[in-house]
């Protein structure tokens, strides 16, 4: 019923219901092209020129150059075939000045879609944490490809012919009064009561195709979370269901498609006809005014209807029918496309990730005796830039200190995840969070981080509160091992190098050495040049996470973040691996998030999160000695779930 209702909205109604400046922002877009936008319009007002006088040339042609001809007996034709010839070139004119505009348009659209893509794409790099945990990736998706193409579409080819129309319209609107003003009114009537059945079908036909481009979204976003949980669908047998909500998707993009491309197919059909219909009528009404010698009025004054007259005027009516029917079937594409314009210039609204506060940066370090200077070169030795309020810096050497003051978060107001927590990392301590899931343990890496920032409290970073600390420099202090590995399109040692993009090839490699990858890595096809492709499908799940081990190796950062970095690892190529993390882990301040409490009976500190709050901290010996929720997980008392 939603659905129907929204498909009755007229097209005005639709074009209020645009976000206010929706047209405005895509004009703006036309204005990087201006040179090229004024040729198109000259050569698409030269077109509807040519195409009125061309016809209005065949009343010349018949009234003064055949008519004539018929009562000579020896007929000259070669004025009839001067004026055949200058017609053509008319016509050639009109022709080539058509071909221009069009193929002008197509690289004026391409080019505003390049333009609107980098945007997008370069506003997406900026966008919080927060916006794609609440966006489904497909979705994001048809920005670029279903809203997109719909722009297209309409620079490339509706906005031109729509403008051609409406430039052929006026034209042949007055070449037909230039005829006859009788028949002209006629044609007004007719038209008019035309336009009422245009009004109805495209009416219908505009909503369902805004319907159109919101479900299509959806289909994306479903498709593309079934692709990357086609392991799960079919380990639990969820085949039917899945199929079962594609097909609600689906059976929702079936009736607004449908029903947009039945009003919209019932369009030119119906011009078509009416067009026809005028054409008969016309020559009706146009035969008996000259049989019943009515003077005919023209812009030129009164006159007689003459053969060629009312020829020509058949012609114009066809020309004035055929625009319109044009211009009413691309108002609907246009506001089709200007709704997909509409999600895009969302997209390019949502609030970038600010930095406003970050004024201290990280910086190489060396020493000089006592005195800690800034060094141009990769010393491993880090130190924060902080300024001065007398507008001087001074070097803060990074240790990795980090401490939680009363820190109060949520993701969502009103609902809590952390509450009053407290917690510190002395330099090189490696502190690990236990915990059932969605006690906190994820939520308190990503504060650090500052993928986002806390409702009430303070977290310090060497003394320094981290909201003064630039993001991207707080970032690079910070190397991370996630659970969900990420790994791109490219050769392995392309995606060990993300981690430090001007790490040498002799880095990458020690880098691999370091997390046990270089042995399976050396038996690849192409050994360290061996390409990777959709996500590294081709390798295990182990492998995959070594491979992220190692490009946080190489990126050798000061402080880690391992948030289940060997829960897809076995029990055997843990064993090896851990013996790389400890190397990896020497020195640095390190946040272990684990459910398997074997690999963290080795941390300094460990945190044990319940609802959001920190309830016991100690080393592994300690917590066993309180005989609490750490002693009754280690035992197996109960499990974390």
């Amino acid at each position: 019923m939603a659905g129907r209702a929204q498909g009755k909205m007229s097209n005005r109604a639709m074009l209020q219901q645009l976000p206010p400046g929706t047209i405005g922002r895509l004009l703006s877009y036309l204005g990087h092209y201006k040179a090229r936008c004024v040729l198109v319009v000259c050569f698409i007002i030269i077109s509807s020129l040519v195409s009125a006088a061309s016809i209005l040339f065949i009343r010349v042609l018949i009234d003064r150059y055949i008519t004539p001809l018929l009562a000579v007996a020896a007929p000259d034709f070669s004025g009839l075939a001067r004026m055949l010839l200058l017609l053509a070139g008319v016509y050639a004119v009109g022709i080539l000045a058509n071909l221009a505009y069009n193929r002008m348009m197509v690289t004026v659209a391409q080019g505003i879609l390049k333009d609107i893509r980098d945007e997008m794409f370069g506003h997406m790099q900026r966008l919080p944490l927060r916006y794609f945990d609440s966006h489904s990736h497909g979705d994001v998706m048809s920005h670029y490809t279903n809203d997109a193409d719909t722009l297209r579409q309409m620079i490339s080819q509706s906005l031109p012919q729509t403008f051609g129309s409406l430039m052929s319209i006026v034209a042949v609107f007055f070449s037909m009064l230039f005829v006859s003003v009788w028949l002209s009114l006629f044609v007004i009537v007719f038209i008019f009561l035309l336009l009422q059945v245009v009004k109805f079908i495209t009416g219908r036909s505009s909503g369902y195709f805004q319907q159109r481009q919101s479900t299509i979204g959806a289909l994306n976003g479903y498709v593309e979370e079934m692709i990357h949980g086609q392991k799960v669908v079919k380990v639990f047998c969820h085949e039917d269901a899945a199929k079962a909500g594609f097909d609600r998707v689906n059976e929702d993009l079936y009736r607004n498609d449908s029903m947009a491309n039945t009003y919209g197919n019932i369009l030119m059909p119906t011009m078509f006809n009416a067009g026809y219909v005028l054409y008969v009528a016309i020559a009706v009404v146009g035969g008996a005014l000259a049989i019943n010698g009515v003077p005919n009025l023209g812009l030129t004054g009164v006159s007689v209807l003459t053969l060629g007259g009312i020829a020509s005027f058949l012609q114009l009516s066809r020309a004035f029918v055929g625009p319109i029917s044009q211009v009413s079937q691309q108002i609907t594409s246009v506001i089709m496309a200007l709704a997909g314009a509409a999600r895009i210039f969302a997209l390019l609204d949502e609030e970038a990730e600010k930095d406003e506060e970050g004024v201290v940066h990280l910086v190489n370090a060396r020493r000089e005796g006592d005195a800690l200077l800034e060094s141009a070169e990769n010393t491993h030795l880090w130190a924060w830039k902080v300024p001065r309020e007398d507008g001087s810096t001074e070097l803060v050497e990074l240790r990795g200190d980090i401490r939680f003051y009363d820190v109060d978060f949520s993701y969502t107001p009103g609902k809590p995840v952390l509450k009053d927590v407290s917690l510190f990392a002395k330099p090189g301590q490696k502190i690990a969070l236990v915990g059932a899931t969605g006690a906190g343990k994820t939520t308190i890496t990503n504060l650090i981080n500052r993928f986002y920032e806390i409702d009430s409290g303070q977290i310090t970073y060497d003394g320094i509160d981290i909201r003064k600390i630039c993001k991207d420099d707080l970032r690079r202090s910070l190397g991370m091992v996630l659970q969900e590995v990420s790994l791109f399109t490219g050769t392995v040692m392309e995606n060990i190098r993300y981690g430090r993009l001007d790490a040498t090839d002799k880095e990458c490699v020690e880098a691999a050495k370091l997390a046990n990858a270089d042995s399976f890595i050396r038996m690849l096809p192409e050994s360290y040049h061996t390409v990777l492709s959709g996500d590294g499908s081709g390798l295990s799940q182990g492998q995959r996470q070594l491979l992220s081990i190692a490009r946080a190796a190489v990126a050798d950062p000061p402080a880690m973040i391992l948030d289940e970095a060997t829960s897809s690892i076995d029990t055997r190529t843990e064993a090896i691996v851990q013996h790389g993390m400890d190397r990896l882990m020497e020195g640095r301040t390190v946040f272990v998030i684990a459910h398997r409490l074997s690999t963290i009976m080795n941390a300094n500190a460990i945190l044990v999160l319940d609802h959001g709050e920190v309830i016991e901290r100690g080393d592994h010996a300690q917590l066993l000695e309180q005989k609490g929720t750490y002693y009754q997980l280690y035992t197996g008392a109960f499990e974390l779930e």
